[in-house]
């Protein structure tokens, strides 16, 4: 147990503490950046700022928190969080379904895996995409063969360029072109095997290149 004058010491030491964090609020951002604060000097700065924390673990994979500032201010969190299967996800059931929807329709587990990132869905393991393994597993357990091309790379001819292929050239996401070849902004002829493959001219890599910049500017 401590003594009251080592509580007495603590104590106006957390209140010169504090008076230096009011001091220096307007450099707060570039104090809790400087490499030369330590996690230790973070943490007890965060305990200046903070008055408690609210914690809801819920029932799925999602955490939410509610931080209660010092002086009255409120910031809600939301986390996503690893849990065990996709049965355990927020949106699991519906993930479920829409990946068998498009195994059915003739897609490569990767092709459906970045179509449902696009949709804002996720693998139990991974907070922000969905895993090719974790639409195999999804497939399989409903008794879904995968196509035989999944099996190596998929070939095409030097005149056509794959999403990935396409994608790399104009350095943007494969997701977005997903999401406009989804949503009817980019039409398209599939490959037998599947994959989605564009013409290899200047005249479709700059046609590809505008509709970026135009859904940049109206965004």
């Amino acid at each position: 147990m401590k003594s009251p004058q080592a509580i007495a010491q603590i104590t106006v030491g957390n209140k010169a503490l504090n008076d230096k964090v009011v001091r220096l609020s307007g450099r707060l951002p570039e104090i809790w950046t400087d490499p030369s604060t330590t996690d230790a000097k973070r943490k007890a700065l965060l305990r200046c700022l903070i008055d408690k924390v609210i914690l809801d673990r819920g029932e799925h994979d999602v955490v939410r928190m509610r931080i209660v500032w010092r002086g009255g201010a409120v910031t809600d969190i939301e986390a996503k969080m690893r849990v065990n299967s996709v049965a355990d996800l927020t949106q699991g059931a519906e993930m479920r379904e829409r990946a068998l929807e498009l195994a059915r329709a003739k897609m490569h587990d990767d092709e459906i895996a970045a179509m449902l990132t696009s949709e804002g869905h996720r693998s139990p393991t991974c907070p922000d995409k969905v895993l090719p393994i974790t639409v195999q597993r999804i497939r399989l357990h409903a008794g879904l063969k995968g196509l035989t091309e999944q099996r190596t790379r998929w070939r095409h001819s030097t005149d056509l360029l794959s999403a990935q292929q396409l994608a790399g050239v104009l350095n943007i996401p494969v997701n977005w072109l997903y999401v406009q070849i989804r949503q009817g902004r980019l039409l398209i002829d599939r490959h037998s095997s599947g994959a989605h493959l564009f013409s290899n001219t200047s005249r479709v890599i700059e046609a590809v290149r505008k509709l970026r910049n135009q859904r940049a500017r109206s965004s």
